[in-house]
């Protein structure tokens, strides 16, 4: 091996130089920067002759940070002087990228063990450069430091306000600027902000307190900033001596293939026929790899790895010239019934078929077979007009009709569309959101061509978000059930409660309008009923509350025809030992509609149980008399929209369902019952049992027993 190993105390000496090279480096700007601060603040607010030890700091800090500027000049001088004395190489070619800079010269000569002593003479240079830097930041901190002390009193809340920021902004450069020490760094922070903000916190003053707040937390911060931009910087020095490894070894080894080159300038003359066959063999042997490796064997167009690496060469153009670049994901409606039903060597013919018409329509580095009936294509420089109008000639030339063994066959394309630059800008986001375009034009209208939408997109996203957080939700403790009184008409005495879930996903309260829906289409409701009938019942057992009133928990259709739901309530009404006639499910109005005799049979082993049942949202559904007939139930609670305008179409209806309800022997609750007024005419009309705001907002169980008991109040 011709690469050799760094000591512990060469690569110590080369992160100490780049330290101190860092260092030195802002010095210019950091003085600088503090001159023109510190001039402002000592002449913007007042007269130095009404504060005359003002313009001797100022004096001080001018000839600081004037001395500070001439130890960095004399820094970079003496650097580059050692950087020519350790390698005196004669010019380099232009480009040649190999020739050593004189910082490189400095790091090679402080590292370096063969070059008469000097890996012990500069690193004692840096160490008294680091020596100088520190003294010198130290100085211009604790003039800083000095300056807002000693006149705090003297400064108005404006001019306060205006030197913690002016220190905040200095602290925060220096939080990344020193980030080489992170002493220098921690130090430089600490003593532009502590001292001012103690003297703030300490004033008798609220607005002064609270800016001393405000420097305190900032100070933090930046300690923060400080250690992360300093472990920042000890890994970027770490690659850069790894680097610096590496750009040796490389050196070594050039020297080492001239030399071999040199001997073998014969050999290879003899053997320069041979390698001219050879090197076509190679080529040909490339290219064969390249087409075994980027394309599809069956329809020879790019495959995966192919597409990626052209679609980057064309996305890294299109930043260059500012144009736009189509994405066109394509898949066959249709071809899964041709596999199934005719077989994989018919599929195969008619893919063939397919590739040859797309490619049809562009160049071989645009069209790729993404996997199975799935191409994509690329378009540049092209508008959505022009890209639909490509995409829809595209899906023509696939519906057309393709022979394949005696065997016609008809296929359509959906196909999505994105755009660089404006719906992203790496190759792989591209390609998601126009596949993400075409499966949702699929789930809507196949056999059609759409843009990708933005807002689309993003709900989507937020619904796979909601279904996985509703997923966690229980074991996350984010569901918490609510309770809503159902009072006696006639005597407003609480008769029921209705359970109601509430989801909070993020810290935002989400609605079950958006939450319940979404249970079902994700087969999670049977799993959060389930969770609300056994909660109900436990809370309501431990509500202080004499008598117990009946509680009433919302099934869904989905829970009701589940083989084991009848065995959950029983499960249930034992582990917690709530009494069966205390529970009243209700079942929506047009849950009757669907699969009758599963539901009768349910509804029978409920009532066997002395379950009772409520028909919720009557009127909205569309159930019929005679379904309502075959059913026993206890009760009909009417929606509350028709409640809320109780106009002369909706009284007649309700006045229709007490009607119903009477000769069925049944009671009735009108929901949303929201004021006096309404509660009267609801009584008056026969309605048994009110719910709603005017009596009572859904709530947690221990604030529904602080109602209950307060509720005559």
């Amino acid at each position: 091996m011709l690469s050799k190993t760094h000591t512990p105390h060469q690569t110590f000496v080369s992160v100490k130089l780049d330290a101190v090279n860092m260092l030195y480096g802002n010095v210019y700007r950091g003085a600088l920067m503090t001159m023109l601060a510190f001039s402002g603040l000592v002449f913007g607010f007042s007269s130095v002759d009404e504060v005359p030890g003002k313009l001797v700091l100022w004096t001080l800090m001018m000839v600081v940070s004037l001395a500070r500027m001439a130890d960095g000049w004399w820094w970079q001088y003496h650097a580059d002087l050692m950087a020519r004395k350790a390698d005196p190489v004669p010019p380099a070619a232009e480009g040649d990228a190999t020739r050593p800079t004189p910082s490189a010269g400095l790091l090679t000569a402080a590292v370096s063990g063969s070059r008469a002593g000097r890996a012990f003479v500069l690193p004692h240079t840096a160490y008294a450069g680091f020596i100088r830097f520190a003294i010198g930041n130290g100085l211009t901190s604790t003039l800083w430091c000095v300056y807002a002390v000693v006149f705090y009193h003297q400064m108005a809340l404006l001019e306060l306000a205006s030197t913690m920021v002016i220190l905040s902004a200095m602290a925060g450069g220096a939080a990344t600027v020193l980030a080489p020490s992170r002493a220098i760094s921690s130090f430089y922070t600490t003593l532009l902000l502590v001292p001012i903000s103690i003297m703030a916190l300490i004033d008798p003053g609220q607005e002064y307190r609270i800016l001393g707040f405000l420097g305190v937390g900032f100070w933090l911060a930046m300690l923060s900033t400080s250690a992360q931009s300093n472990a920042f910087f000890m890994q970027v020095i770490d690659l850069k001596q790894r680097n610096s490894e590496l750009l040796e070894d490389m050196q070594r080894e050039r020297a080492e293939v001239v030399r071999v080159n040199q001997a073998l300038v014969e050999a290879n003359k003899q053997l320069d026929n041979n390698n001219a066959n050879l090197e076509q063999q190679v080529t040909k042997r490339t290219e064969e790899l390249f087409e075994l490796s980027n394309r599809d064997a069956l329809t020879g167009l790019l495959n995966r790895a192919g597409f990626k690496s052209q679609l980057n060469e064309k996305l890294a153009a299109a930043r260059q010239h500012h144009t736009r670049l189509a994405i066109l994901f394509i898949d066959l409606d249709g071809f899964k019934q041709v596999n199934d039903s005719l077989g994989h060597l018919i599929g195969d013919t008619v893919l063939e078929t397919v590739a040859r018409r797309l490619s049809a329509h562009c160049t071989a580095d645009q069209l790729s077979r993404w996997g199975g009936d799935e191409f994509i294509l690329t378009a540049a420089n092209i508008n959505e007009s022009n890209a639909v109008t490509l995409a829809e000639s595209l899906r023509i030339a696939v519906s057309q009709p393709i022979e394949a063994q005696r065997n016609q066959i008809s296929l359509d394309a959906t196909i999505g569309i994105a755009f660089f630059p404006e719906h992203g800008t790496q190759a792989h986001t591209l390609i998601q959101k126009a596949d993400f375009t075409m499966y949702q034009q699929k789930r809507t209208q196949r056999g059609a061509v759409c843009l990708y939408n933005e807002d689309i997109y993003h709900h989507v996203r937020l619904e796979e978000a909601r279904r996985a957080g509703l997923a966690e939700a229980i074991r996350n403790n984010e569901l918490t059930v609510y309770y809503q009184p159902i009072v006696d008409a006639s005597t407003y005495e609480v008769v029921c409660i209705e359970t109601l879930l509430r989801w909070r996903f993020r810290g935002k309260a989400i609605s079950p309008a958006v939450f319940i829906p979404l249970a079902e289409k994700s087969g999670l409701i049977n799993k959060l009923g389930t969770w609300v009938l056994e909660r109900a019942c436990i809370e309501t057992l431990e509500l202080d509350i004499t008598p117990l009133p009946a509680v009433s928990v919302n099934v869904s259709i989905l829970q009701l025809l589940e083989d084991d739901f009848i065995a959950h309530i029983d499960r249930i009404l034992t582990g917690t030992g709530f009494p069966a006639t205390k529970l009243h499910l209700e079942i929506t109005e047009s849950a009757f509609a669907q699969n009758r005799v599963a539901i009768r049979e349910k509804v029978e082993a409920l009532k066997a149980r002395h379950i009772q049942i409520s028909i919720d949202d009557f009127g909205t559904g569309f159930s019929s008399l005679s379904q309502l007939q075959l059913l026993s139930f206890d009760r009909i609670k009417i929606d509350k929209s028709f409640v809320m305008d109780l106009s002369s179409g909706n009284e007649a209806i309700i006045r229709a369902t007490l009607m119903i309800a009477r000769e069925f022997g049944c009671q009735t609750v009108a929901e949303g019952v929201e004021s006096v007024s309404q509660a009267q005419r609801l009584r008056n009309m026969g309605v048994t049992h009110l719910q709603g705001f005017y009596f009572a907002r859904p709530m947690p169980a221990a604030e529904f027993t602080h109602w209950f008991h307060h509720k005559d109040n």
